[in-house]
């Protein structure tokens, strides 16, 4: 009997601080689905504001649905084959107890489930912002069932689920770089390669109808952030948490500032979406390394995040794939880089003692894991998501007729507008053709906003 003593009393107990940290952080997690709405909302034409806020708010209805009737189960259920996970009692949340604990933890597996549940309402959102302008909103909800239940599901138990093969590999991933962030990216631009371009693309100014609007988005998403990185150590008992917590605003900070450089240096000007814009990719990419590196290595993470998505976003003009509000350019390649920078910047004093390629031994070894992860996360989504667009397209049909699209989706889809009054602000997102140049050259949305020159109306 003494054993069983000894164990019991060693056993977790429910910590009151630890579960009201976490369940603000929950509520925090799901402040940035409405903060990510206005960020994309502003940045979209006039026309598609509502459809734009309605794509991340419809998220969160359809995926507390699911992940209370099987997503958590399939997610962080007992494992099975390192590929999903499922436990009877997740389904439905049938067999939780109130007083149920997570294992290891002093917080309740409602409360761990809930949290977890933010993430997943925010994933396919992020996805939204590549397919401004064309996609049917009940062809989005439809995908938006089917990407969770095969994608983000069996991802997040790779990356996070006890038996995952991620997880089992020492891929390191605090809070979302492969499973949020690469996830949704890749799904974007497995999307747009099967719909195709917006009417006009490459051809018509698309910039932002509402700067203030992206602005107001971007804080939310900052505040609401320090939720999602710093809960993800699930309570504040060895630090690792509050160094997560500190590690995001310091690369945040850096990584805004980075893009702003980029922008006077090639552009000649610093734009407010440029602003709002590096912010995000500082987010995105300290969101995996956050809790392995040192606050000297959350600068140079973002830093190097801010300049690698300035440049980025540039290349759908160059390839010709129409990403509408730069997805793949900010979240995709912030994803990748601040889960690949683990591997250089890992002190092995956060989260673990994993170190990366300029700590301790200057070893490889857990680069290559987060190459493994990187690679792994990204080629299924994007061959499982087309796959699903494109089934989806040839069935239902994903865009909605040109008509539509050039008289407003808002319209067509929703039977409302933004405001009450015709050709408000006059902008659209994408690129930017200077008036009275001829040439149809275009440059992106951000490089339209950072000439200060002005551009010729279309329609709003």
């Amino acid at each position: 009997m003494a054993p069983a003593i000894m164990l019991a009393a060693d056993a977790p107990k429910l910590s009151a601080a630890n579960t009201g940290f976490m369940l603000i952080a929950s509520a925090l997690v799901l402040l940035m689905t409405p903060g990510l709405a206005f960020f994309y909302g502003g940045m979209v034409r006039v026309k598609s504001t509502l459809n734009m806020l309605m794509m991340s708010f419809i998220s969160m209805g359809v995926v507390t649905i699911l992940w209370v009737l099987y997503g958590f189960s399939m997610s962080f259920g007992t494992d099975h084959g390192s590929l999903i996970g499922w436990s009877s009692g997740f389904v439905g949340w049938t067999g939780i107890g109130k007083t149920d604990l997570w294992p290891g933890y002093t917080i309740p597996v409602f409360v761990f489930a809930v949290f977890q549940m933010m993430f997943a309402i925010i994933t396919p959102a992020l996805i939204s912002g590549a397919l401004a302008d064309r996609v049917r909103f009940s062809a989005w909800t439809i995908f938006l069932v089917l990407w969770v239940t095969l994608v983000y599901f069996p991802v997040a138990h790779w990356v996070w689920g006890t038996g995952g093969w991620a997880y089992k590999l020492g891929v390191i991933d605090f809070a979302g770089g492969t499973a949020v962030h690469i996830n949704a990216g890749a799904a974007a631009l497995g999307v747009i390669l099967v719909i195709g371009k917006r009417v006009g693309f490459k051809k018509d100014p698309m910039r932002p109808h509402s700067l203030p609007l992206v602005m107001l988005g971007a804080g939310l998403l900052w505040f609401g952030w320090f939720g999602f990185n710093a809960g993800s150590w699930l309570g504040n008992d060895d630090g690792v948490g509050p160094l997560m917590f500190v590690n995001t605003q310091i690369a945040t900070a850096a990584a805004m500032l980075a893009w702003l450089g980029y922008e006077k240096v090639r552009h000649g000007a610093c734009t407010s979406l440029g602003a709002a814009s590096g912010a995000v990719a500082g987010l995105v990419a300290i969101t995996p390394s956050g809790g392995a590196v040192t606050p000297l290595g959350a600068i140079a993470v973002g830093a190097i995040a801010g300049v690698a998505c300035a440049s980025a976003v540039g290349l759908k003009f160059r390839f010709g794939y129409d990403d509408s509000l730069d997805v793949v350019g900010v979240h995709m390649v912030g994803g990748i880089i601040g889960s690949l920078l683990v591997g250089f910047f890992a002190s092995g004093k956060g989260q673990s003692t994993a170190t990366g390629v300029f700590y301790g031994d200057h070893s490889f070894t857990q680069l290559w894991k987060q190459c493994a992860g990187v690679g792994g996360v990204l080629a299924y989504s994007l061959i499982v998501s087309a796959v699903l667009a494109f089934l989806l397209d040839k069935t239902l049909g994903m865009r909605v007729t040109q008509d539509e699209e050039v008289s407003g989706i808002d319209r067509a889809q929703h039977a409302e507008t933004a405001y009450d009054f015709s050709g408000a602000g006059g902008g659209v997102l994408g690129s930017a053709v200077p008036a009275g140049t001829g040439s149809g050259k275009q440059t992106d949305n951000r490089a339209g906003q950072q000439t200060g020159k002005q551009t010729r109306k279309v329609d709003a």
